[in-house]
């Protein structure tokens, strides 16, 4: 159970005229008590109290005159609210970061793998608490919600192995010479995460940064801070000392302060289009390391000699599980042939699927973010059929019971064509575009025009098609009978084409990368030196 208590100060700023009625609170957990971790937990205050700034190990709400409101989806009730962040803030959280950093980076690999091992520890005897948050300020599912920890914990897990993770190279390249290599941090980096994995993506940056020696500044979603600030004081319980994990709120200002500062050697982040281009354009213009990934549209073939019962019902899950809203969402799917025939059947599947609030074990879609990301994907929905295409299962409209103010869409199957609106933007909603095809080759080259590439999948028996298919796709990621590929942590994120800007990787080896750098170093001890005093004056030639 988490146990830090707030200084008075911070009680003192964490207590406005912002209350929330015994109603919205019993809406909002599905019960009418609090969380069970502390009075002063820092993750989302359903009492109506504000989520802070962690600066040096100090919750504070910093000079801040705007606030953001934090929403519950699935009313639009007000849950908890963070302070955007000022340029005193921010500049204030980088002297901290520096400030730690210069302990952190002589910290043993050992005592790095010891904060690691009880941080993975604490995620797993708080896994329901961190969920219950995500249900609350995401609207996820809660067993969606536990699975978005689980996927950030095997991150966590993987860099408990960092002694082994940060060994260098070491070879005697001539007589008496050694040329060795270490891996060393680069001092303080940040990571500006996005509102669909609340705990897996500040989990991936968490651990990488943090393990390989750096000091990290992170932005967690303004839309649902709380699991950041459950894992923040998670990691100071393991162990890792005040300062070395800043979290900062906000929306462009602390963004732009983190691409222009020049203390900040790297950024990580992962969200859309717009946000990850300028990151990578204005971080790069800065000199920094950057890794952005942007948006996707993850493409499924289906072939006619595939199991029609594990491919459809892999495929429904696929596309409407989080309402959609992921990165490695299936968003298209690629008939071919006779498995045309089969669409009937995935629209049947898909209209079993329960639309509700997330703590009801029974739903498995939950609401959208926030009413204005329903009303886009409700406006890309009818421009489908505005361009001609069919709606062959609608979710616009659904009722949800005891919910009339949730951003609920329902699951929604659209048939159209490549130059339709509805297939070439990213939709990040319950929505499955299907479009044919006459051929697995021509279902490879319409997946390949597609600018994006961080996944594509295809289904099949047959091992030459599937080993066909592997080798002629264009994307990152690739699934065989596998519908999201994601790959686990011993392996490195790959998404590709323009899914990603600076060719990094969230984790895994290449992700380790990212965060450290080399350094070479070339040593020579001569053994005669041990008993030859005689200096020579010619030239070493290190035979």
């Amino acid at each position: 159970m988490l146990t830090r208590t707030l200084r008075a100060q911070s009680h003192a700023v964490a207590r406005r005229n912002f209350t929330l009625s015994a109603r919205s609170l019993s809406a909002a957990t599905g019960t009418a008590t609090k969380p069970t971790l502390t009075q002063s937990w820092q993750g989302t205050a359903v009492d109506g109290s504000e989520t802070l700034h962690l600066i040096g190990g100090e919750y504070t709400a910093g000079d801040s005159s705007r606030w953001i409101d934090v929403h519950n989806p699935a009313t639009n009730r007000v849950l908890t609210r963070v302070p955007e962040s000022t340029p005193q803030l921010l500049k204030r959280a980088v002297d901290k970061a520096e400030e730690a950093f210069d302990e952190w980076k002589d910290a043993s690999v050992l005592k790095r793998q010891a904060v690691m091992l009880k941080f993975q520890q604490l995620i797993k005897e708080n896994h329901d608490e961190i969920a219950r948050s995500i249900v609350l300020e995401q609207g996820k599912t809660f067993a969606d919600a536990k699975g978005d920890v689980l996927r950030g914990l095997q991150v966590v897990e993987t860099a408990c192995g960092v002694p082994s993770l940060m060994l260098g190279d070491q070879i005697e390249v001539s007589k008496d010479m050694d040329t060795y290599v270490r891996k060393l941090p680069l001092g303080v980096v940040a990571a500006v995460c996005p509102f669909n994995f609340p705990a897996m993506i500040p989990l991936w940056a968490m651990a990488m940064a943090t393990a390989t020696g750096n000091s990290l500044i992170l932005k967690p979603s303004e839309r649902d801070p709380g699991a950041t600030m459950i894992l923040a004081e998670l990691m100071e319980q393991a162990g890792l000392p005040k300062g070395v994990l800043q979290i900062v709120h906000g929306t462009i200002d602390p963004v732009k302060f983190i691409c222009e500062e020049p203390r900040i050697k790297a950024v990580s982040f992962v969200g859309g289009d717009r946000a990850g281009k300028y990151i990578h354009e204005t971080g790069s213009k800065h000199g920094k390391r950057v890794q952005a990934n942007l948006g996707a549209k993850n493409h499924c073939i289906l072939l006619p000699d595939a199991n029609q019962n594990f491919a459809l019902n892999s495929i429904v899950g696929a596309a409407f599980g989080a309402a959609g809203q992921r990165c490695m969402a299936l968003s298209t799917l690629v008939t071919v042939g006779e498995s045309q025939h089969w669409v009937d059947s995935l629209v049947e599947r898909a209209q079993k699927l329960k639309v509700g609030e997330g703590f009801d074990s029974t739903t498995d879609v939950g609401p959208l973010i926030t009413p204005q990301a329903k009303e886009r994907v409700e406006a890309l929905i009818q421009s489908c059929q505005d361009e001609g295409g069919k709606i062959l299962l609608d979710g616009r409209g659904v009722k949800v019971p005891g919910y009339p103010d949730g951003n609920f869409v329902g699951p929604t199957i659209l048939e159209a064509t490549t130059d339709m609106k509805c297939y070439q933007e990213e939709i990040f909603g319950p929505v499955l575009v299907i479009v044919k095809a006459d051929s697995l080759d021509d279902a490879i080259k319409l997946i390949n025009r597609n600018k994006y590439g961080n996944g594509a999948s295809a289904f099949t028996q047959s091992g030459a098609t599937a080993r066909y298919f592997e080798k002629h796709i264009e994307a990152g990621q690739v699934g065989l009978n596998v519908p999201i590929p994601v790959p686990l942590p011993m392996f490195s994120w790959s998404g590709g084409k323009g899914s990603v800007l600076g060719g990094s990787s969230l984790y895994g080896p290449r992700g380790l990368d990212f965060f450290t750098q080399l350094k070479t170093t070339t040593a020579y001890w001569r053994a005669e030196d041990a008993l030859d005093t005689r200096a020579t004056t010619a030239m070493p030639t290190h035979n």
